[in-house]
Protein backbone atom coordinates (compact mmCIF):
# COMPACT_ATOMS: atom_id res chain seq x y z
CA UNK A 1 0.00 0.00 0.00
CA UNK A 2 2.89 2.28 1.02
CA UNK A 3 4.46 2.62 -2.46
CA UNK A 4 0.79 3.28 -4.21
CA UNK A 5 0.92 6.63 -2.34
CA UNK A 6 2.12 9.69 -3.99
CA UNK A 7 2.90 13.19 -2.53
CA UNK A 8 0.46 15.80 -2.81
CA UNK A 9 1.70 19.58 -3.79
CA UNK A 10 2.18 22.01 -6.12
CA UNK A 11 4.96 22.64 -8.60
CA UNK A 12 6.75 26.32 -8.96
CA UNK A 13 4.29 27.35 -11.34
CA UNK A 14 1.54 27.00 -8.90
CA UNK A 15 0.25 24.16 -10.55
CA UNK A 16 -1.19 21.01 -8.21
CA UNK A 17 0.97 18.03 -8.79
CA UNK A 18 1.17 14.50 -7.58
CA UNK A 19 5.08 13.72 -6.47
CA UNK A 20 5.49 10.43 -8.14
CA UNK A 21 8.95 8.93 -9.75
CA UNK A 22 9.20 9.42 -13.52
CA UNK A 23 9.97 6.02 -13.73
CA UNK A 24 6.46 5.62 -12.49
CA UNK A 25 5.26 7.67 -15.46
CA UNK A 26 6.99 5.70 -18.01
CA UNK A 27 4.50 5.18 -20.68
CA UNK A 28 6.18 3.55 -22.65
CA UNK A 29 5.17 -0.57 -22.83
CA UNK A 30 6.39 -3.82 -24.67
CA UNK A 31 4.33 -4.98 -26.63
CA UNK A 32 2.36 -8.09 -25.22
CA UNK A 33 3.33 -6.89 -21.35
CA UNK A 34 0.70 -7.64 -18.72
CA UNK A 35 -0.26 -5.20 -17.10
CA UNK A 36 1.09 -4.38 -13.65
CA UNK A 37 0.45 -2.62 -10.57
CA UNK A 38 2.50 0.15 -11.76
CA UNK A 39 0.27 0.39 -14.77
CA UNK A 40 -2.61 0.68 -12.66
CA UNK A 41 -1.17 3.60 -10.89
CA UNK A 42 -0.30 5.57 -13.58
CA UNK A 43 -3.81 5.57 -15.11
CA UNK A 44 -5.22 6.49 -11.60
CA UNK A 45 -2.58 9.32 -11.56
CA UNK A 46 -3.72 10.17 -15.11
CA UNK A 47 -7.59 10.26 -14.18
CA UNK A 48 -6.31 12.43 -11.25
CA UNK A 49 -4.44 15.15 -13.82
CA UNK A 50 -6.94 15.26 -16.26
CA UNK A 51 -9.90 15.30 -14.12
CA UNK A 52 -12.55 18.30 -14.55
CA UNK A 53 -12.14 20.82 -11.91
CA UNK A 54 -15.83 21.55 -11.53
CA UNK A 55 -16.41 18.11 -11.22
CA UNK A 56 -13.35 16.47 -9.20
CA UNK A 57 -13.49 13.06 -8.28
CA UNK A 58 -14.31 12.55 -4.74
CA UNK A 59 -12.84 11.57 -1.54
CA UNK A 60 -14.89 8.07 -1.81
CA UNK A 61 -14.15 6.98 -5.34
CA UNK A 62 -10.46 7.96 -4.79
CA UNK A 63 -9.98 5.71 -1.73
CA UNK A 64 -12.12 2.73 -3.29
CA UNK A 65 -9.52 3.08 -6.52
CA UNK A 66 -6.49 3.08 -4.03
CA UNK A 67 -8.07 -0.10 -2.10
CA UNK A 68 -8.12 -1.73 -5.33
CA UNK A 69 -4.89 -1.12 -6.13
CA UNK A 70 -3.95 -1.86 -2.76
CA UNK A 71 -5.53 -5.72 -3.32
CA UNK A 72 -3.99 -6.03 -6.68
CA UNK A 73 -0.71 -5.82 -5.11
CA UNK A 74 -1.63 -8.17 -2.81
CA UNK A 75 -3.05 -10.66 -5.17
CA UNK A 76 0.26 -10.30 -7.42
CA UNK A 77 2.78 -10.70 -4.54
CA UNK A 78 0.74 -13.74 -3.91
CA UNK A 79 0.11 -15.41 -7.21
CA UNK A 80 4.35 -14.93 -7.31
CA UNK A 81 5.00 -16.66 -3.70
CA UNK A 82 2.57 -19.38 -5.04
CA UNK A 83 4.47 -19.89 -7.93
CA UNK A 84 8.02 -19.70 -6.30
CA UNK A 85 6.61 -22.34 -3.57
CA UNK A 86 5.67 -25.06 -6.28
CA UNK A 87 8.70 -24.80 -8.11
CA UNK A 88 10.25 -25.59 -5.12
CA UNK A 89 8.40 -28.71 -4.65
CA UNK A 90 9.46 -29.68 -8.16
CA UNK A 91 13.34 -30.51 -6.43
CA UNK A 92 14.12 -34.41 -7.37
CA UNK A 93 11.44 -34.55 -9.40
CA UNK A 94 11.28 -35.44 -13.40
CA UNK A 95 9.89 -32.58 -15.39
CA UNK A 96 9.86 -31.66 -19.17
CA UNK A 97 10.42 -28.60 -20.20
CA UNK A 98 9.53 -26.70 -23.20
CA UNK A 99 11.32 -23.66 -24.38
CA UNK A 100 11.17 -21.04 -27.58
CA UNK A 101 14.77 -20.66 -29.10
CA UNK A 102 15.52 -17.56 -30.51
CA UNK A 103 14.39 -18.69 -33.84
CA UNK A 104 11.05 -19.36 -33.08
CA UNK A 105 11.42 -23.60 -32.78
CA UNK A 106 10.60 -25.65 -29.59
CA UNK A 107 13.49 -27.08 -27.39
CA UNK A 108 12.19 -29.79 -25.34
CA UNK A 109 14.39 -31.01 -22.65
CA UNK A 110 13.52 -33.75 -19.69
CA UNK A 111 15.36 -34.76 -16.32
CA UNK A 112 15.34 -34.52 -12.91
CA UNK A 113 15.37 -31.36 -10.98
CA UNK A 114 18.46 -30.60 -9.36
CA UNK A 115 17.40 -27.07 -7.33
CA UNK A 116 15.53 -24.33 -7.88
CA UNK A 117 16.74 -20.78 -7.77
CA UNK A 118 15.14 -17.20 -7.90
CA UNK A 119 16.52 -14.45 -10.78
CA UNK A 120 14.76 -10.96 -10.13
CA UNK A 121 11.93 -12.56 -8.46
CA UNK A 122 11.28 -15.76 -11.20
CA UNK A 123 11.42 -18.86 -9.95
CA UNK A 124 14.37 -21.03 -12.37
CA UNK A 125 15.03 -24.89 -12.48
CA UNK A 126 18.08 -26.25 -12.76
CA UNK A 127 18.69 -29.67 -14.93
CA UNK A 128 21.81 -31.29 -16.02
CA UNK A 129 23.69 -27.99 -14.90
CA UNK A 130 21.11 -25.94 -17.37
CA UNK A 131 18.84 -23.21 -15.96
CA UNK A 132 14.91 -23.54 -17.28
CA UNK A 133 12.38 -21.02 -16.51
CA UNK A 134 9.77 -22.45 -14.44
CA UNK A 135 6.99 -21.05 -16.95
CA UNK A 136 8.40 -23.83 -19.24
CA UNK A 137 7.65 -26.37 -17.66
CA UNK A 138 4.67 -28.54 -19.86
CA UNK A 139 4.74 -31.97 -17.14
CA UNK A 140 5.86 -33.41 -14.16
CA UNK A 141 6.66 -36.93 -14.26
CA UNK A 142 5.59 -39.36 -11.22
CA UNK A 143 8.05 -41.20 -10.61
CA UNK A 144 6.46 -44.46 -10.12
CA UNK A 145 4.98 -43.95 -13.65
CA UNK A 146 8.68 -43.09 -14.47
CA UNK A 147 9.66 -46.37 -13.77
CA UNK A 148 7.20 -48.10 -15.13
CA UNK A 149 8.54 -46.82 -18.74
CA UNK A 150 11.87 -48.24 -17.49
CA UNK A 151 10.94 -51.80 -16.48
CA UNK A 152 11.24 -54.74 -18.81
CA UNK A 153 7.69 -55.27 -20.59
CA UNK A 154 5.89 -57.18 -23.65
CA UNK A 155 3.39 -55.49 -26.01
CA UNK A 156 -0.13 -56.89 -26.74
CA UNK A 157 0.00 -59.40 -29.04
CA UNK A 158 -2.48 -62.04 -30.17
CA UNK A 159 -0.90 -65.32 -31.45
CA UNK A 160 -2.58 -68.56 -33.41
CA UNK A 161 -1.10 -72.29 -33.42
CA UNK A 162 -2.73 -74.63 -35.50
CA UNK A 163 -1.66 -78.39 -34.77
CA UNK A 164 -2.10 -79.67 -38.07
CA UNK A 165 0.45 -76.87 -39.97
CA UNK A 166 2.83 -76.20 -36.98
CA UNK A 167 4.93 -73.42 -36.86
CA UNK A 168 6.90 -72.00 -34.17
CA UNK A 169 6.03 -69.04 -32.34
CA UNK A 170 7.25 -65.54 -32.43
CA UNK A 171 6.71 -63.15 -29.65
CA UNK A 172 8.33 -59.34 -30.75
CA UNK A 173 9.09 -56.08 -29.18
CA UNK A 174 10.42 -57.42 -25.94
CA UNK A 175 12.18 -55.20 -23.84
CA UNK A 176 14.54 -56.03 -21.07
CA UNK A 177 14.37 -52.35 -19.48
CA UNK A 178 16.70 -49.71 -18.94
CA UNK A 179 18.03 -47.18 -16.46
CA UNK A 180 19.33 -49.68 -13.78
CA UNK A 181 16.07 -51.59 -14.19
CA UNK A 182 17.13 -54.55 -16.82
CA UNK A 183 16.85 -58.11 -16.84
CA UNK A 184 19.65 -60.61 -17.75
CA UNK A 185 16.72 -63.23 -17.59
CA UNK A 186 12.95 -64.23 -18.13
CA UNK A 187 10.82 -67.17 -17.06
CA UNK A 188 8.11 -68.04 -19.76
CA UNK A 189 4.83 -70.57 -18.86
CA UNK A 190 1.42 -71.04 -20.69
CA UNK A 191 -1.74 -70.70 -18.98
CA UNK A 192 -5.21 -71.52 -19.30
CA UNK A 193 -7.37 -68.32 -19.66
CA UNK A 194 -10.19 -71.26 -18.40
CA UNK A 195 -8.43 -73.18 -15.65
CA UNK A 196 -6.09 -70.52 -14.72
CA UNK A 197 -3.29 -73.40 -15.20
CA UNK A 198 0.09 -72.94 -15.96
CA UNK A 199 1.73 -75.00 -17.47
CA UNK A 200 6.32 -74.37 -18.22
CA UNK A 201 8.10 -74.52 -21.46
CA UNK A 202 10.83 -76.02 -21.64
CA UNK A 203 14.40 -74.07 -22.16
CA UNK A 204 15.52 -76.34 -24.95
CA UNK A 205 12.24 -75.04 -27.10
CA UNK A 206 13.26 -71.21 -26.21
CA UNK A 207 15.51 -68.87 -28.18
CA UNK A 208 15.14 -65.08 -28.01
CA UNK A 209 17.39 -62.56 -29.89
CA UNK A 210 17.03 -58.86 -30.05
CA UNK A 211 13.83 -58.48 -28.42
CA UNK A 212 12.40 -61.57 -30.10
CA UNK A 213 11.32 -64.86 -28.49
CA UNK A 214 10.98 -67.85 -30.39
CA UNK A 215 8.96 -71.02 -29.19
CA UNK A 216 9.71 -74.15 -31.00
CA UNK A 217 6.51 -75.20 -32.64
CA UNK A 218 6.89 -78.83 -30.87
CA UNK A 219 6.67 -77.11 -27.53
CA UNK A 220 2.87 -77.01 -28.41
CA UNK A 221 2.15 -80.10 -30.27
CA UNK A 222 1.23 -81.88 -27.24
CA UNK A 223 -1.12 -78.78 -25.69
CA UNK A 224 -4.68 -79.20 -26.20
CA UNK A 225 -6.76 -76.82 -28.05
CA UNK A 226 -8.12 -73.35 -26.44
CA UNK A 227 -6.82 -70.36 -25.41
CA UNK A 228 -3.94 -69.59 -23.56
CA UNK A 229 -1.78 -66.85 -22.00
CA UNK A 230 1.81 -66.64 -21.97
CA UNK A 231 3.36 -65.09 -19.28
CA UNK A 232 6.90 -63.97 -18.54
CA UNK A 233 8.33 -63.27 -14.76
CA UNK A 234 11.68 -61.62 -15.60
CA UNK A 235 14.42 -61.50 -12.77
CA UNK A 236 14.84 -57.08 -12.75
CA UNK A 237 15.15 -55.77 -9.49
CA UNK A 238 10.93 -55.60 -9.49
CA UNK A 239 10.66 -58.80 -10.30
CA UNK A 240 8.29 -58.11 -13.04
CA UNK A 241 5.49 -60.32 -14.37
CA UNK A 242 3.44 -59.72 -18.19
CA UNK A 243 1.08 -62.54 -17.75
CA UNK A 244 -1.84 -60.98 -19.96
CA UNK A 245 -0.38 -58.98 -22.97
CA UNK A 246 0.21 -62.19 -25.26
CA UNK A 247 -2.65 -64.41 -25.66
CA UNK A 248 -2.45 -67.35 -27.67
CA UNK A 249 -4.87 -69.76 -29.58
CA UNK A 250 -4.36 -73.39 -30.07
CA UNK A 251 -6.48 -75.01 -32.79
CA UNK A 252 -7.13 -79.10 -33.61
CA UNK A 253 -6.20 -82.05 -32.21
CA UNK A 254 -2.79 -82.23 -30.26
CA UNK A 255 -0.71 -85.29 -30.12
CA UNK A 256 -0.97 -87.52 -27.74
CA UNK A 257 1.83 -86.63 -24.70
CA UNK A 258 4.53 -88.96 -23.92
CA UNK A 259 4.66 -91.50 -21.04
CA UNK A 260 4.71 -88.61 -17.56
CA UNK A 261 2.28 -86.37 -18.75
CA UNK A 262 4.26 -83.48 -18.62
CA UNK A 263 5.46 -81.09 -21.57
CA UNK A 264 9.20 -80.75 -19.72
CA UNK A 265 11.07 -84.09 -20.25
CA UNK A 266 13.33 -83.58 -17.98
CA UNK A 267 11.32 -82.63 -15.09
CA UNK A 268 13.13 -81.18 -13.20
CA UNK A 269 15.52 -78.77 -14.82
CA UNK A 270 13.44 -75.82 -16.55
CA UNK A 271 15.80 -72.72 -16.30
CA UNK A 272 18.44 -71.50 -19.18
CA UNK A 273 21.00 -68.74 -19.60
CA UNK A 274 22.58 -68.16 -22.69
CA UNK A 275 23.97 -65.05 -24.89
CA UNK A 276 22.17 -63.82 -28.53
CA UNK A 277 20.11 -66.49 -29.74
CA UNK A 278 20.98 -69.03 -27.41
CA UNK A 279 17.77 -70.45 -25.23
CA UNK A 280 19.97 -73.18 -23.38
CA UNK A 281 22.99 -73.08 -20.60
CA UNK A 282 23.90 -73.30 -17.07
CA UNK A 283 21.62 -74.37 -14.28
CA UNK A 284 19.91 -70.67 -12.58
CA UNK A 285 17.07 -72.60 -10.60
CA UNK A 286 14.64 -75.67 -10.76
CA UNK A 287 12.44 -75.06 -8.17
CA UNK A 288 11.09 -71.79 -9.27
CA UNK A 289 7.57 -74.04 -10.88
CA UNK A 290 5.92 -74.48 -7.12
CA UNK A 291 2.59 -73.45 -8.84
CA UNK A 292 1.23 -75.38 -11.86
CA UNK A 293 4.31 -76.62 -13.04
CA UNK A 294 8.04 -75.57 -13.69
CA UNK A 295 9.21 -72.69 -15.29
CA UNK A 296 11.52 -71.46 -17.99
CA UNK A 297 13.69 -69.14 -18.22
CA UNK A 298 16.04 -67.56 -21.32
CA UNK A 299 18.74 -64.77 -20.60
CA UNK A 300 20.43 -62.80 -22.62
Amino acid sequence: MADLIANVGYDKDGKWELGIPESSQDTTRKPGAELGKEDFLMLLVTQIQYQDPLEPANNTEFVAQLAQFSALEQMSNLNTTANNNTAYSLVGKEVLVREVTSTGEYNEVQGRVDYVTLKNGEAYVTINGQDFAYDDIVKVIDQDYLISMYLPSVPKQSHEFIHHDPQDLKITGIDLGSHGYEASSFAVALINSVTQEATAIDKKYLSYKDGVLTIDREALETVDAGKYDIAFVFDDANKTMVYDNVSLEIKGIAKPKPDGGTDSEDGGDSSASGSGSSGTGTDSGADSGNSGGTTTTGSV
